[in-house]
């Protein structure tokens, strides 16, 4: 009832009251009842609502929720007349911010509180830092797809990983980022946020074939408009939106022109960005040829090898290190001059010399092509000679490494471990074939023919770990007997779409992906996901979005 009435029907004053729900007293509470003037300003009311509830608690993030007109009264000096709010609003006193869950580029989920007071480019700004992700106008957040089928959800639930809680975390009022131990600050509170840390900024590698074939994935055109229509609108708020407390949202990069991506300062971003082409790859949503998908398969097996034992402190530090490793490498060079590893100068290895071995030629006559002859290594250069007694003499033949193209060619199981080199001449490549004897000189050799191919000799710092780089994809093409074949080339089925799954045996698909990863197997963490990206950005479908337009009938 509106005012108070004299028996005339007069009015005393102009108050009424004012329905307020309170979402803190419960659902299923009733509304308190306040006695109001339209002069009287928000915040008053705010206070009136405090003092009749009398709780003690903060009541610092609370704000009145306009329903009927989904407007948030933020503006608490301004009056009910100016709002234009009368006896009939139905408000709610409600915190602005409240806790949801975000579906991560990763798969992953975190729960965090989110502003539901701000327009949702404000509240994607307060995620992003919160995440420790620079540059948030490149993201954005979705709804999440309806699931109407139980099994579908289960299995959703079952393909997702574990989830997080970052609800607790209170970020400084500071913009700067402050770091504490290689990461955020706000990240070293507890083992469980240094966790989610380390999700957010080290690769997944827990995923098998039969979780990616059960995930969707866009048959269609329409399919695809549909991932577009779920975007909110960055102008309005989450409540205006009708977003509730606890749902779950996607988070996501939403436009395609990245900027600035640092290493050292980007550890998550570049993480999710990798992730989020990663899943776009595998599922399908961005077409690639069969020779692109064999090597984004090398890739995600590079990334994978190294994110196992990777440390979030180790990433940070990576390339801030890299211009010192360099100069030490540059300086190590010039003080030890261009000579040779000794233990590399004298090996007696198989060498084609002037016959060019064609890989389709027949066995026996491949074998009988090969010719012995003592081969020296020198800067980029490598020697042949008849005999050792020759080499103080005239060689057979130099050749300039400098530019040429190095090949593996090995086969674990028949013990072949050569190096083919396609070395610039006159009359165009020549393809010449060294063939070692075991897996120390083929590593050694290789190491030494890829820094020469680069122009660097093997007195580079890089050359050791070149070396054991090579070692180690050794040991993982090795067969264990006590193994099955599907145990050994599990790993490498998920690193495909389920398109390839189908295309090729495990068998046929294992080699391919092999013989990629030595062109990347040199790769650090940051430079294989940046390649990753790199090539995604490639694609010939990068950045294309779909909608669904209607037209308008006369």
């Amino acid at each position: 009832m509106a005012g108070i009435k004299t028996a005339s029907g007069e009015y005393i004053d102009d108050s009424w009251e004012l329905r307020v729900f309170v979402e803190d007293l419960g659902p299923e509470a009733d509304p308190i009842t306040l006695r109001v003037t339209g002069n009287l300003h928000i915040g008053g009311i705010m206070l009136q609502i405090v003092d009749k509830l009398k709780l003690q608690k903060d009541w610092s993030d609370h704000a009145l929720w306009w329903e009927q007109k989904k407007l948030w009264l933020l503006k608490t000096n301004w009056s009910l007349d100016k709002y234009g709010i009368l006896a009939d609003a139905k408000l709610h006193f409600t915190p602005q911010h409240k806790p949801v869950i975000l579906f991560l580029p990763n798969h992953c989920t975190v729960r965090v509180r989110a502003n539901f007071a701000q327009p949702v480019f404000r509240t994607v700004c307060d995620l992003c830092r919160l995440l420790a992700i620079r540059h948030p106008e490149e993201l954005s957040l979705l709804r999440a797809p309806e699931e109407k089928d139980k099994r579908k959800q289960k299995e959703k639930e079952e393909t997702t990983a574990r989830s997080y809680d970052l609800t607790s975390v209170r970020l400084p009022a500071s913009e700067a980022q402050q770091t504490f131990r290689g990461m955020p600050a706000h990240f070293s509170d507890s083992a469980e946020t240094e966790a989610c840390y380390r999700m957010l900024s080290v690769s997944q590698t827990s995923l098998t074939p039969e979780q990616i074939v059960r995930m969707h994935r866009p048959v269609s055109l329409v399919e695809k408009t549909k991932i577009n229509g779920r975007w909110l609108d960055s102008s309005r708020t989450l409540l205006q939106q009708e977003v509730k407390e606890h749902e779950c949202l996607w988070l996501r990069f939403k436009y395609y022109s990245f900027f600035d991506l640092e290493p050292k300062y980007d550890a998550v971003r570049i993480n999710q960005l990798y992730e989020q082409a990663r899943w776009s790859v595998l599922l399908e949503e961005t077409d690639c040829t069969e020779e692109e998908m064999v090597v984004f398969a090398a890739l995600q097996y590079r990334i994978n090898q190294l994110s196992l034992n990777a440390t979030p402190v180790e990433q940070s530090s990576e390339s801030g290190l890299d211009d010192l490793d360099k100069a030490l490498a540059n300086l190590e060079v010039k003080l030890e001059g261009s000579a040779p590893a000794p233990s590399l100068l004298v090996r007696t290895i198989f060498f084609t010399g002037h016959h060019f071995v064609c890989p389709s030629r027949p066995r026996k006559l491949t074998l009988k092509g090969y010719k012995q002859y003592w081969v020296t290594f020198k800067e980029t250069t490598i020697s042949y000679f008849k005999s050792p007694e020759d080499a103080l003499g005239e060689p057979v033949q130099q050749l300039n490494l400098k530019g040429c193209e190095v090949v593996p060619d090995v086969n674990i199981s028949g013990q072949k471990f050569c190096i083919k080199l396609l070395v610039p001449s006159p009359d165009g490549m020549s393809e010449i074939h060294l063939r070692c004897v075991d897996e120390q000189q083929y590593a050694s050799w290789m190491a030494g023919c890829r820094l020469a191919a680069k122009g660097k000799t093997m007195a580079d710092a890089s050359y050791q770990a070149e070396k054991e780089n090579i070692l180690s994809f050794l040991k993982l093409q090795k067969t264990n007997p006590e193994m099955s074949l599907t145990a050994e080339t599990e790993g490498t089925q998920w690193l495909v779409s389920p398109r390839y799954q189908k295309k090729f045996k495990p068998k046929q698909l294992t080699p391919r992906i092999l013989e990629a990863y030595q062109n990347v197997s040199q790769h650090s963490l940051a430079e294989a996901k940046m390649k990753f990206i790199q090539a995604w950005q490639s694609l010939p479908d990068f950045g294309i979005s779909y909608f669904v337009f209607c037209r308008k009938q006369k």
